[in-house]
């Protein structure tokens, strides 16, 4: 079991850093071209997001049954259209204090990793409550888009934030657990286990940003 941990954490986290390396290039071409304003305007921007939600479905259900190259298209296609969407916060934050934020979500999603991997408690009790409180926080976002209440979103961004947290450490732990795991195919679980981790972070960097974010005038 050691061997394969040795093998395919190094390999997720490559994985994820491919991912990560491919939203930050897209975000950056998106607004220094107006591409995602442009979008906007001409009323794609909607579209965009359809598809990013299709694609995560698609990964998510049909990941045992899709093959390797498929799973591995659908993780880089989600992570470059995440880059687009994500190019907005370019318009909202200033860019300091984008890579400030940046900078101390990874020191957060290190610390988190570091205690998912090395903890022995189990934490496959937490899922349940951790999955049910961030579908809660998300649904209330969407819906203090249309009260506006400033107050509540930061309460939302607190406990998303707090879920995203415990969800790391679980998601961690499980990719620790995983590489003996028969019925999982080896070939990809790396790009799953990478997904979710990228996931994860991305999670942390959106809350990290609304909570702390230094915003344009």
């Amino acid at each position: 079991m050691e061997e394969k941990q040795y093998k395919l954490i190094p390999m997720t986290f490559f994985w994820m850093f491919l991912g990560l390396l491919g939203t930050a290039l897209i975000a950056i071409y998106s607004y220094n071209t107006d591409l995602v304003m442009n979008l906007v305007f001409d009323g794609y921007f909607s579209i965009v997001l359809i598809v990013e939600l299709v694609v995560v479905i698609l990964f998510s259900f049909l990941f045992m049954k899709l093959p390797s190259i498929v799973v591995t298209i659908l993780y880089f296609v989600y992570a470059m259209i995440n880059g687009l969407t994500l190019s907005t916060i370019f318009y909202q934050f200033e860019l300091e204090s984008i890579i400030t934020i940046f900078g101390s979500t990874a020191v957060l999603f290190a610390l988190l990793a570091i205690l998912g991997y090395k903890t022995n408690t189990d934490v496959s009790r937490w899922q349940p409550i951790l999955m049910w409180t961030l579908i809660v926080g998300l649904i209330a976002s969407i819906i203090n888009l249309f009260l506006g209440y400033s107050l509540l979103d930061t309460i939302i961004d607190w406990v998303v934030l707090v879920s995203i947290s415990g969800i790391t450490i679980y998601d961690m732990n499980r990719l620790k657990m995983i590489a003996n795991e028969s019925e999982v195919d080896q070939n990809k679980v790396h790009i799953y286990c990478a997904m979710q981790l990228y996931l994860d972070f991305i999670n942390i960097f959106i809350r990290f940003l609304s909570l702390f974010g230094k915003r344009r005038d």
